[in-house]
């Protein structure tokens, strides 16, 4: 039997196809079929022309001598010129340029670069320098390097709390180390630090660093707001390099009064001129934690400054071992520093350099975040001094001076991962419980016999990693990245100084002879005690 096929079935379904296609096409966005549009020649893009006009009219005035005018030249206004330079070179539009498809952004500056030095001091000198756009980020300017003074200032206070908290007979020793910390520190990051802290790339994982200087003909690409809207090349550059010789004081203190100087010379030097910047790539650099599904988020450095200096710390620790005579078989006995006011300046003075490494992180004179960024370092500040004070006393009886200045230190460390992202409330918080970590945190090392003379492990290391989880239980950071982060960070650390430290050992030693260690640093390395001939005998 012949089965005749349902006409008014198939017809049916025929006009239930046409209509889904007719309905995807109603509701499917044009741009979802069109072709990928054709970037146009460069030569059509607006305003090219009339930038271009513009640079062979200042390379004229350059030709025509001391004597021009440039208003015979130009006839655009300051703001005009400049706001049309300032537009193409931010332009992330493409166009075709000899056969090949470029940024306009890219195709600009390229052109400001490949003119001469002087024909870009000619646009400086007579366009940025008249510009509106001048005044507004003039302050931002000015800010981030006052910032960048303030934080100089913590070496200052790091100088003075290691030397305080420690015995007078190594105090010459202490202050020799900070002036080359800080003096090597800014020369490497000079030499290769900058550029590899900041490649510009994405998932990358090591960095190839160069010098920070730049050529004359480069001037309006780093001096301008075409390099960024708040500040110039040189103070992006001066502000990160002080911060980044804070790892390697941190290591100092908790090296401190048996470790031989010059290993540790060598040892600060790799880290403050390689390791640093290496790691700070990965996030601050576009690298690989800059790039997680959920980015991880550290504001000013709770693990990427701190707990990178504290880990690196530990591992220096763990190689050179406890200060002769700490540990006996009796149980732990103290070493006293030999200067509670001159730790409590240093403590002090880093609190007030903190104002810079976490205001200043704002990088612009932002009234409203720089103001809150103030309040929170404050107010966590103190909370952790106030945590450490009451916890010290619980454990201890007693109340002690030490433990409430390294609350302070504990508190600002605490903060710094999301002074930017936690209330001012949350922050008392953060800062109380950092207070109460770095207590019991000394406490344990101690057991352990982990010997850190003034506690930078647990004030930078441990209080780091506190920090930066708390940015995700009160500032809204994602917890997997932040303990991803603080993993990746902190292993690296530990690991390298390990291996670093380790090699240094066995080629030269790291530790000083017990005499010498008896005797004191001051005389055994340097030859002259901190405070006279009396102080030779301590």
């Amino acid at each position: 039997m012949t089965i005749r096929p349902n006409t008014s079935l198939l017809a049916r379904f025929r006009t239930l196809l046409a209509g889904t296609f007719l309905l995807l096409a109603i509701l499917t966005p044009p741009t979802a079929f069109a072709e990928e549009e054709t970037p146009t020649p460069i030569a059509e893009v607006e305003g090219i022309t009339q930038f271009e006009a513009m640079l062979a009219k200042a390379e004229e005035f350059v030709a025509a001598g001391d004597d021009a005018e440039w208003s015979d030249f130009v006839t655009e206004d300051a703001d005009t010129a400049w706001g049309l330079i300032s537009g193409l070179a931010g332009s992330e539009d493409s166009a075709i340029v000899d056969g090949e498809t470029v940024g306009v952004g890219e195709y600009v500056t390229g052109k400001l670069n490949g003119a001469s030095a002087e024909v870009n001091k000619a646009i400086y000198d007579n366009v940025w320098s008249n510009a509106d756009a001048l005044t507004p980020w003039l302050t931002h300017n000015i800010w981030v390097l006052i910032a960048a003074f303030l934080v100089f200032i913590m070496h200052l206070g790091f100088a003075t709390l290691e030397s305080g908290l420690c015995q007078k007979k190594n105090t010459v020793n202490i202050l020799f180390k900070n002036c080359w910390i800080i003096s090597v520190g800014i020369l490497l990051y000079f030499l290769w630090g900058f550029n590899a802290h900041y490649p510009g790339w994405d998932n990358g994982f090591f960095p190839i660093g160069s010098s920070a200087s730049y050529g004359a003909n480069e001037l309006l690409t780093h001096a301008t707001n075409l390099y960024h809207s708040s500040y110039t090349w040189w103070t992006d550059f001066i502000f990160q390099a002080m911060f980044a010789a804070t790892a390697a004081t941190i290591v100092s203190g908790a090296v401190a009064e048996r470790a031989k100087l010059s290993s540790f010379l060598i040892f600060s030097a790799i880290l403050v001129g390689f390791a640093y910047p290496w790691v700070g790539s990965w996030h601050w650099g576009s690298g690989f934690l800059a790039n997680l599904k959920e980015p991880f988020y550290d504001f000013a450095g709770s693990t990427v400054v701190h707990a990178f200096g504290g880990f690196a710390a530990l591992a220096c620790v763990l190689v050179l071992g406890p200060r002769r005579g700490k540990y006996t078989k009796n149980g732990i006995k103290p070493i006293l520093g030999h200067s509670m006011p001159l730790a409590a300046i240093g403590a002090f003075l880093l609190f007030l350099g903190w104002f810079g490494f976490n205001g200043g992180s704002v990088l612009a004179a932002e009234p409203h975040l720089v103001s809150l960024v103030f309040v929170t370092t404050a107010l966590a500040a103190v909370g952790g001094a106030l945590g450490a004070m009451l916890i010290a006393w619980i454990v201890t009886k007693k109340p002690d001076l030490s433990m409430a200045l390294n609350g302070f230190l504990a508190g600002l460390v605490g903060i710094t991962a999301g002074a930017d992202a936690i209330s001012p409330t949350m922050s008392i918080l953060v800062g109380l419980i950092a207070g109460a970590i770095v207590v019991f945190s000394v406490i344990m090392l101690d057991k352990l016999k982990i010997d850190d003379p003034v506690g930078a492990i647990s004030v930078h290391g441990t209080c780091g990693i506190w920090g930066t989880l708390a940015v995700a239980f009160f500032g809204g950071a994602n917890l997997a990245s932040q303990v991803i982060g603080i993993a990746a960070v902190c292993g690296f650390a530990f690991v390298f100084s390990l291996v670093v430290f380790g090699i240094i050992k066995v080629a030269i030693g790291v530790r000083v002879e017990e005499e010498e260690e008896v005797q004191g640093l001051d005389v055994a390395e340097h030859g002259v005690p901190a405070y006279g001939a009396e102080s030779a005998e301590m």
